[in-house]
């Protein structure tokens, strides 16, 4: 007998033969003998509603009522799949964040979990009692209602996961698991068996859709055993394991893109210490995130320029604040450009096997693909591209890699 959190995103609970169908993939795993939780999102579609109400009610709007609102969504789903689940003979209940409860801080609209106390759902599990249990949203300091932002329903299972010490945690999904990128790209794509913490990081870092980041480094800081598996077959899925697990792996990975992405150079900066800081603290101290950053210096004109990537939605924003502190910066001008996709070559193998850039980049070059921005970590190379080159790319590397399914 095990103990196993499942997860359900919005397209496995669309409609109400959906909440059945995984009612009936519940019913599979309690009547295996194993004990239950299954951690839901609203209903496809309903929190983008809620959102659209509350922003027409208001644009200006409390972020706490903002919270009261969009967490109804899982509300709905919740009491559903307890009904659902009674009707086949399960015995279940529906928990609200608040009734765990799962304590938050007071982010309102973007909040951290701080600590879930799984005993009163220990013991009801400990009964045969499956727990229904609404993702995205808890409880703050001051007792208000809070949600925890995109992706907010993987966090939350996770998190119940280390707190009931599940042995696993099945990320349910409209995919039969992680591929070594998009299929819709690149038709070619293989489905990973596994897939190492790490990399599953770097790759929801870079745009891949499947797991979001803070879900994947809770379950990497928590050791929380992930599955991600399709909610309408029952083909084996991907297993997201610490690198101990998985023996030798092949170079790379996956290819991973992000299209959503923005340029910005900052022209003629004088080369002195601190104007990186002016540049980048401005940003932050305006909640606007910066992803890749690369430095040119002249040390004839001791001047310098520096170009970094921002999400699409932020460029105006960013362009702005910088504009703004002009004067103290005493650059030449600003240059923006909304046309740029990030395209990421991931694999822990970077670490022991050479070549891996070179392949990278020949590959861009034979397409005539231009590289604006180059980023590395230990593990992943990152290039900013024209965005219409996206696709291009994409498959050129998936089949340079050796990553095609020629099955």
């Amino acid at each position: 007998m095990a103990r196993i959190v499942q997860k359900f995103g919005g397209t496995s609970v669309a409609d109400l033969d959906c909440i059945r169908n995984v009612a009936r993939r519940v019913k599979t795993e309690v009547d295996a003998g194993h004990e239950v939780a299954v951690v839901v999102s609203a209903m496809s579609g309903a929190t983008n509603q809620l959102v659209d109400w509350a922003s027409d009610i208001g644009s200006l709007h409390d972020a706490r009522e903002y919270d009261t609102v969009v967490a109804t969504g899982e509300q709905v789903t919740v009491g559903l799949l307890a009904i659902a689940l009674q009707n086949i003979g399960i015995d279940a209940r529906s928990w609200l964040g608040w009734q765990i409860p799962i304590r938050s801080d007071n982010v309102h609209g973007a909040a951290r979990i701080d600590s879930i106390d799984g005993w009163a759902i220990h013991d009801r599990l400990k009964n045969g009692q499956v727990a229904v249990i609404a993702g995205f949203q808890g409880i703050g300091p001051d007792s208000r209602i809070t949600t925890f932002g995109r992706g907010g329903s993987d966090t939350s299972a996770v998190a119940v996961a280390a707190a009931l010490q599940a042995d696993r945690c099945d990320i349910y999904t409209d995919v039969e698991g992680v591929f070594t990128t998009d299929p819709r790209i690149a038709p070619k794509a293989k489905k990973l068996s596994r897939i190492t913490f790490e990399e599953m990081l770097e790759m929801a870092s870079s745009g891949a859709k499947v797991l979001q980041t803070r879900s994947v480094a809770m379950a990497m800081r928590h050791n929380v055993n992930l599955q991600v598996r399709s909610s309408f077959n029952d083909i084996t899925g991907t297993l997201v394991v610490n690198e101990d697990s998985v023996v030798e792996q092949e170079t790379i990975s996956g290819i991973a893109y992000s299209p959503d992405e923005a340029k910005i150079t900052i022209i003629g900066l004088p080369d002195k210490p601190g104007i990186a800081a002016g540049v980048f603290g401005a940003l932050a101290d305006q909640q606007v995130n910066v992803d890749m950053i690369v430095q040119s210096a002249s040390s004839a004109t001791k001047k310098t320029d520096i170009s970094f990537s921002v999400g699409r939605d932020d460029l105006k924003k960013a362009v702005d604040i910088i504009n703004k502190i002009e004067t103290d910066l005493e650059f030449e001008s600003v240059d923006a450009s909304p046309n740029v996709a990030k395209i990421s070559v991931v694999g822990t193998a970077m670490r022991t096997q050479p070549g891996v850039a070179k392949t990278m980049f020949e590959t861009l070059a034979s397409k005539g693909v231009n590289m604006h921005v180059i980023s590395t970590s230990e593990i992943k190379i990152s290039v900013l591209i024209d965005s219409e080159y996206t696709e291009l790319a994409v498959r050129s590397l998936h089949t340079a890699y050796g990553l095609d399914n020629d099955s």
